[in-house]
């Protein structure tokens, strides 16, 4: 970073964020400006108050997947997922495929996800059927329940990345296009564009912009998200529900370990990150009281030290107000209590026989962090003043690495239709987003 004495007074880009948005955002920027004869990496600032990945970015579970009922978003993971394979080992990145397995309310859904990402060139199979889903899951994990399990949807692209060497390779690809990243000083610029993560409600506010919208009523909600929603009409018999821009959700995420067991596929090798969701009741791994009666899920992979079991569930709302200093372990509310990791080794243990009998002896250490969500779930990433550019990822965030290279489209270059889905007006136009039947408020 520079010194307080190096910062210029004024820079044409300046772009608040260390993380996976921020860092993205500044080396597409930085490379179109070049490409376009515009200017160059010397005319965008990030600014990060204390160093790269100390938020979100860094303590995230590292998934990339495709599984969204969203068609746009669909999209956003294949351009980004095309930036996690240029280099593989820079970004730390795991392309071991993702794994849906659900019971039959979602089976449709998995059937129109696998066809549009089918028309997007992005490689996976659906598979439906009790039986049939037993039998593929069965070949990758031999000591698999599936009863109930009526589809899989098997991604083969995807994986996960580790957290740390992904926001580091973003900030050194940015280096090299001479973008300049401090956190000293004040200074004056042409575009402000904030990528700040679950600090995006608090950069709203200091924007001066209202903390409510309003959202064309439908008759199906368009989301689970937000408080009790205020209906107004606008004297022509149309309504609106008044949404806050941000909702803050508790993450209910850890990374946990057996002395005895670990997770590997049939052939002793790392598996394919797998989401399980299910509508069964769900019963302790350590006393056998129902936990769940469903809907539930859980999703996990290989923990994050390369052994051990790391993953999550369905987050717990908090509401519009929460307090993010410090962020992620070293906040005791941030932190999961032993209720998720009875509730997660459960799931565990549902899934594998390996993991059954052994709810009293994992290992874990502190983890957790907050997410801040949007009034459909989704991102909005718009200009919300005519200076003022903002990526509010709706915690949908690390997967994105290439949301980055459209926003720079959309910035440099003159537009990106591919970010009109994700534009603020869509709200008061009722365009919001489709909603799956996943009990999670992010797919």
């Amino acid at each position: 970073m520079v010194s307080q004495e190096q910062l210029p007074e004024s820079a044409p880009y300046v772009v608040l964020g260390g993380g996976v948005h921020g860092l993205s955002s500044a080396y597409h920027i930085a490379q179109a400006l070049e490409e376009t004869g515009e200017g160059s990496g010397s005319d965008v600032i990030v600014l990060e108050k204390k160093h790269l990945a100390a938020g979100a970015s860094g303590i995230a579970c590292g998934v990339v997947r495709n599984f969204y009922f969203s068609p746009p978003m669909a999209e956003v993971i294949r351009v980004s997922v095309e930036l996690f394979e240029t280099d593989p080992a820079g970004f730390g990145y795991h392309p071991v495929g993702y794994i849906a397995a659900v019971p039959e309310v979602q089976a449709e859904d998995c059937v129109a996800i696998q066809k549009q990402q089918a028309e997007i060139g992005y490689r996976s199979d659906v598979i439906l059927g009790e039986k049939a889903c037993q039998e593929h899951m069965q070949a990758i994990f031999p000591d698999w329940n599936g009863e109930g399990i009526d589809a899989v949807l098997h991604e083969r692209q995807g994986g996960w990345a580790e957290t740390n060497k992904t926001v580091e390779n973003l900030g050194r690809l940015a280096r090299s296009k001479g973008v300049v990243e401090t956190d000293h000083g004040s200074i004056e610029t042409d575009l402000f564009v904030a990528g700040a993560g679950p600090w995006g409600g608090h950069v709203w506010r200091m924007l001066g912009l209202p903390p409510e919208v309003r959202v064309a009523r439908k008759e199906k909600p368009t989301s689970p998200v937000g408080d009790s929603p205020r209906v107004e009409a606008d004297g022509n018999g149309s309504g609106y529900e008044t949404k806050p821009i941000v909702t803050y959700w508790k993450l209910q995420e850890g990374d946990y370990w057996l002395d005895d067991v670990e997770l590997a596929d049939s052939s002793g090798k790392e598996p394919p990150v797998v989401h399980l969701d299910h509508v069964v009741p769900l019963r302790s791994d350590r006393d056998g009281h129902v936990i769940d009666q469903g809907p539930w899920g859980i999703y996990y992979k290989i923990g994050r030290r390369g052994f051990g079991v790391q993953g999550g569930g369905v987050p717990i709302k908090l509401g519009t107000e929460t307090e993010l200093e410090p962020y992620g372990h070293d906040n005791p509310e941030h932190i999961v209590g032993d209720d998720f990791t009875d509730y997660f080794t459960a799931g565990l243990a549902w899934a594998h026989e390996r993991f059954r009998g052994k709810g009293d002896e994992w290992h874990t250490d502190p983890h957790g962090g907050i997410g801040a969500f949007t009034p459909d779930n989704y991102p909005v990433v718009d200009f919300v003043l005519p200076n003022a550019y903002m990526v509010m990822d709706s915690n949908h965030g690390f997967k994105m690495i290439g949301m980055g290279r459209l926003v720079a489209n959309d910035i440099v270059r003159g537009g990106e239709n591919r970010l009109d889905p994700f534009r603020l007006a869509r709200y008061e136009r009722g365009v919001t987003h489709a909603v799956s039947h996943s009990p999670y408020p992010w797919n």
